[in-house]
């Protein structure tokens, strides 16, 4: 087999050095990370200053309200899955939902709230692998929210967009954002009141601050506020189910990753309750076909069918249930079985495969456009947000990769006081009894959230991610296979032309599909293209620079460090050195 050449241009270079590297969806994140690692921090305090620094900089793609999930690995350790996804609220079912008229979990309103989890997670990273005290982790964000920070276009747009909406029924989110100039006055001082935490120990200190997010004034706030109710993207006014049992009853933790090996390498990923097997699917798959190249009409033909039965999969069988079959899902029997409906034409259906023993959810197929990225719908229209990501390496060879998102701005009203939107995960949940994904009280919703870690020879050598909600593993696959396969450096990867399947359900209200759809970015080049629609492909082609928001850090086989980010909308950005 044959892959198309590197190409001998790229936007920036794959940066290399040997102190320390980090990339992210926004230089000013990298920026932060990078200065912690300069001031002595490991790549464990860098990812969380700088992830603190995304919820300032980012507020319509992620906030303190929303989730996140990071794979890491210690200097010489095992690869660990930390798990800052929660849960839905006890009074969140597909039983008292539907009781109130609902077919979908909306995708904006606090009934899609799961338990927040993104902050309680990167305290408990903060306290158990990192060295820095919280107040110094959590400077760079706050001085960015007190003092203010050059506010990107798409920020002021997603405001204007939102305005009809906020102005006539989310009063509290028209107050915060209404004159934004950079500045976020109620968000620095919840995180100045967070790192004034006390206690003897950094530890003790940083577990105050755990408590003060789960049982303190901020639980306190959001759970008075979404008492009352407020507009939903369906168009209906409920209140929120969140109570202070439930901010209570959560802790973030860590938990082991699910991996296949391919091509020398270990691909790490979280479990079944989000969608990184996945990407392990579609590379067992892929495995063993002849042509797997990104550039060439067999290979991409190839790719897109091999996503399609893998997220068919994702749907019928994953979710954060005891009886995921997926010793089944990703053995080498079974991907082949799979690897075997793949043929010259396109297909247009929605194929899971079969389990002895088991019979697959079939979720409802609304046909309908998918979106690119992770849409928040209002009823007004619709209001495209996104995700962020963040790596980072050390000298001292800690790497970590996580994707935060979620309480975007426009995701849910602003709780008064604390700066910030509760997320909106539970949309990703099916209403529908008998699903893996079934809205279900305790459960978390199966996110797409999906960083990634390669391992080689027992090391982790490579941390990566997306934003991109449904597309971030299909992106992720792309880097993979030019880098593994194809020789590409990785920022020659990250800028080669990218595509994705829609051919399977969104997660994200109001759950269309698009049978047999492809977004293919238009300089893959008339030939492919062409060809995709001869086999029977539903092709949409998107400006030539604007699928993926990839980043990567790792370490060479000669043991240089290196970094690269996504060009794409000049704002990803690596740094290192």
């Amino acid at each position: 087999m044959t892959f198309s050449p590197a190409p001998d241009f790229t936007t920036r270079p794959t940066l290399s050095g040997s102190f320390g590297m980090s990339a992210s969806t926004h230089w000013l994140a990298t920026a932060s990370a990078q200065s912690v690692l300069e001031r002595g921090g490991n790549a464990f305090d860098a990812a969380v200053a700088g992830a603190f620094v995304l919820h300032v900089v980012e507020p319509h793609l992620n906030g303190p309200g929303g989730d996140m999930v990071g794979v890491f690995a210690t200097a010489g350790g095992a690869p660990t899955v930390l798990i800052g996804q929660g849960p839905a609220p006890a009074a969140a079912s597909a039983a008292a939902y539907r009781e109130l008229g609902l077919t979908l979990v909306p995708g904006a309103g606090a009934l899609a709230a799961a338990i927040p989890g993104a902050v309680d997670a990167w305290f408990l990273l903060l306290r158990d692998h990192g060295t820095w005290e919280l107040a110094d982790a959590l400077a760079l964000a706050i001085d960015y929210a007190r003092h203010g920070h050059p506010v990107l276009p798409r920020v002021r747009e997603t405001i204007e967009r939102m305005r009809p909406l906020f102005d006539e029924h989310w009063p509290t989110s028209s107050a915060l954002w209404s004159g934004y100039d950079g500045t976020m006055p109620e968000l620095a001082h919840t995180f100045e009141r967070l790192a004034a935490s006390e206690g003897d120990s950094r530890e003790e200190r940083i577990d105050a601050a755990r408590a003060a997010w789960r049982e303190g004034f901020v639980s306190r706030a959001i759970v008075d506020f979404v008492r009352t109710p407020h507009r939903h993207s369906d168009g209906g006014d409920y209140a929120g189910v969140l109570t202070a049992d439930d901010f209570a009853g959560f802790g973030a933790c860590y938990e082991r990753p699910v991996t296949i090996e391919f091509r020398g390498h270990s691909i790490v990923k979280a479990g079944a309750w989000g969608q990184g097997p996945a990407l392990l699917q579609m590379l067992g798959m892929l495995d063993g076909c002849d042509d797997i190249d990104p550039s060439s009409p067999e290979g991409v033909h190839t790719i897109l069918e091999v996503e399609k039965l893998a997220m068919a999969d994702r749907e019928a069988w994953c979710g954060d249930v005891p009886d995921v079959p997926l010793d089944t899902l990703l053995s080498s029997g079974y991907l082949a079985s799979r690897r075997l409906l793949v043929s010259d034409a396109a297909s247009l259906e929605f194929r899971p495969g079969t389990v002895p023993g088991r019979r697959p959810f079939l979720p409802p197929l609304t046909v309908g456009t998918s979106g690119v990225g992770e849409p928040t719908v209002t009823k007004e229209g619709v209001v495209r947000g996104d995700t962020c990501h963040i790596d980072v390496i050390d000298r001292w060879g800690n790497i970590v990769s996580a994707t935060p998102s979620g309480g975007w701005l426009q995701s849910s009203p602003a709780i008064p006081g604390l700066g910030f939107s509760l997320g909106t995960r539970l949309q990703m949940t099916w209403l529908q009894d008998g699903a893996p994904a079934t809205l279900t009280p305790g459960r978390r919703p199966r996110t797409t959230l999906s960083p990634t870690l390669v391992v080689r020879d027992g090391i982790a050598v490579t941390a990566l991610g997306s934003p991109g909600g449904d597309q971030q593993d299909t992106w992720q696959l792309l880097y993979l296979l030019r880098t593994m396969v194809g020789g590409y450096s990785p920022q020659q990867a990250i800028d080669a032309p990218s595509f994705h399947t829609t051919s399977f359900p969104d997660s994200f209200w109001p759950r269309q599909w698009e049978p047999g759809g492809a977004v293919v970015e238009g300089r893959l080049g008339d030939t492919v293209i062409d060809s995709l629609v001869a086999r029977g492909h539903v092709v949409t082609r998107a400006d030539d620079w604007s699928l993926g928001r990839l980043s990567a850090v790792g370490v060479d086989e000669h043991g240089m460090l290196w970094a690269a980010a996504n060009p794409r909308g000049s704002q990803g950005y690596a740094a290192g050195r």
